[in-house]
């Protein structure tokens, strides 16, 4: 008994650096941000736990179903002046049901990634239904944000 004690607490403890100080993308609401709205932004986020902010590279899509067809868009993302925030302007059709598709990296965290999907309707993004991955969303996510949308 002592010994299964011993183990669940020796990979108890392995777990904590693993999740300690965690790179994660928050949705934020770019109204609250005069940078994000003088570039039009209608999806910002930031990053949370990162050691050297400076080095995170964010790439974004625009996801969306658009007369029964799936479409992507690259977008351009905007780094903001606050260290780790970063925004992306409307790039893809009015028509439609659309997410945003936000991936972030930073070598300080080896082969890790996370991602945030925003549903966006209209000219602004649903940050309560945002979902955030501990890895770069897969197209299935993603689909399941937008069927999410589709009920909504």
């Amino acid at each position: 008994m002592r010994s299964l004690l011993t183990m669940f607490f020796a990979a108890g403890l392995a777990t904590v650096p693993a999740f300690a100080g965690a790179l994660t993308l928050q949705a934020d609401d770019p109204s609250t941000n005069r940078e994000a709205m003088a570039k039009n932004a209608v999806v910002t986020a930031h990053i949370t736990a990162c050691h050297s902010p400076e080095k995170t590279v964010v790439t974004a899509t625009a996801e969306g179903i658009v007369n029964g067809k799936h479409q992507t868009i690259s977008l351009k993302v905007i780094r903001l002046s606050e260290p780790g925030s970063f925004a992306v302007a409307r790039e893809w059709p009015h028509g439609g049901i659309w997410t945003v598709k936000m991936i972030a990296t930073n070598p300080d965290y080896k082969d890790y990634a996370t991602s945030i999907v925003v549903p966006v309707g209209g000219h602004a993004a649903n940050r309560a239904s945002a979902k955030v991955f501990y890895h770069a969303a897969s197209a299935d996510e993603v689909d399941s944000v937008l069927k999410q949308v589709t009920l909504e």
